[in-house]
């Protein structure tokens, strides 16, 4: 039966815990030189409305270190920008490739190609939700603290896509996640309720930075304008401005935390060039670390090699 990943709730616990573990095997296997080639033969469709630098690069050479071949569509060079429903082209590519990553703006896009493809989807990021994203993190976050038992990561800023899909992993695997964010631009209430009703996790919201990074692991901030946002940009400025990852909200931290973003960053805006820099941030070792989640995805998706137990 095919799989797709279209959020981390299509994920359990369980699954979350073996891919972060066959990352880790990847990656050592990477590092060593004997990577199976087990895409081999395999075609991936890579459809990026959005455009990207970390998504596109990090899965192209994850699908080539695994023996396969990408195809990179951008808005223009599909039929969708000109109202083709995706029905029919999800319909199409399944009879030409072997899975399909898309990044797009829309979460119901992705579900309908996943609806419509015989073939795994692979969300690489829509407005809603940013799930590759955040496996890779938990694995920095693992290779930096050891386990993700009693994890408590903080989120810093706009309550957006990536904070949706921390959101969501700290409902199925258990841990805490406190937020801090403006009034204006909190996580959507349909998540936060979905967490609620998983009965596993804490999800805080915060009433001030410093609150929400008192007992951290993990601060993690991401930009105040994200993109088709641009012309937002001032005016969430001032507001956000209070809600910069700087030294002085680190001193509020324990001594171990690590700073995590996803890239790319606003230097001097979200975060400051000093903490980006410094000691506590694990922001390029997370920036690696989507190559090696991605790996071990595409390995599960696509080589009918489900993922065993790992350890958390």
């Amino acid at each position: 039966m095919k799989r797709d990943l279209l959020s981390i709730r299509d994920l359990s616990a369980d699954e979350i815990v073996a891919l972060i573990s066959r990352a880790e095997t990847m990656k050592r296997e990477l590092a060593e030189g004997n990577l199976r080639q087990s895409l081999r033969n395999k075609v991936v469709a890579l459809i990026f409305v959005k455009p990207s630098t970390r998504t596109r690069v990090s899965f192209e050479a994850a699908i080539y270190r695994l023996g396969g071949h990408s195809i990179f569509m951008s808005a223009r060079d599909t039929q969708i920008s000109r109202q083709e429903p995706l029905a029919d082209t999800a319909r199409v590519l399944a009879r030409y490739v072997d899975a399909i990553v898309i990044r797009t703006f829309a979460q119901e896009d992705v579900t309908e190609l996943a609806r419509y493809a015989s073939i795994p989807v692979i969300n690489g990021l829509t407005d809603r939700t940013h799930p590759c994203q955040v496996l890779g993190d938990l694995l920095t976050i693992k290779e930096k603290r050891g386990t993700l038992e009693g994890l408590h990561v903080a989120w810093i800023g706009d309550g957006n896509n990536v904070a949706h899909s921390w959101i969501n992993a700290a409902a199925r695997l258990g841990f805490t996640v406190s937020l801090a964010c403006p009034s204006q631009y909190l996580p959507d209430r349909e998540i936060l309720d979905w967490a609620d009703t998983q009965g596993k996790g804490k999800v805080i919201m915060a009433a001030s930075p410093k609150e929400a990074v008192a007992s951290a692991d993990a601060i993690y901030t991401d930009v105040w304008a994200s993109m088709g946002q641009e012309e937002e940009a001032d005016a969430r400025r001032s507001i956000f401005r209070p809600f910069q990852v700087n030294e002085e909200l680190l001193s509020a931290a324990p001594a171990h935390a690590i700073v995590l973003h996803c890239l790319p960053a606003h230097r001097g805006e979200e975060i400051t060039n000093a903490v980006m820099e410094g000691p506590h941030s694990a922001i390029f070792d997370q920036a690696e670390n989507r190559l090696h989640i991605q790996m071990a995805l595409l390995d599960w998706l696509l080589s009918d090699n489900a993922p065993t137990q790992g350890s958390k």
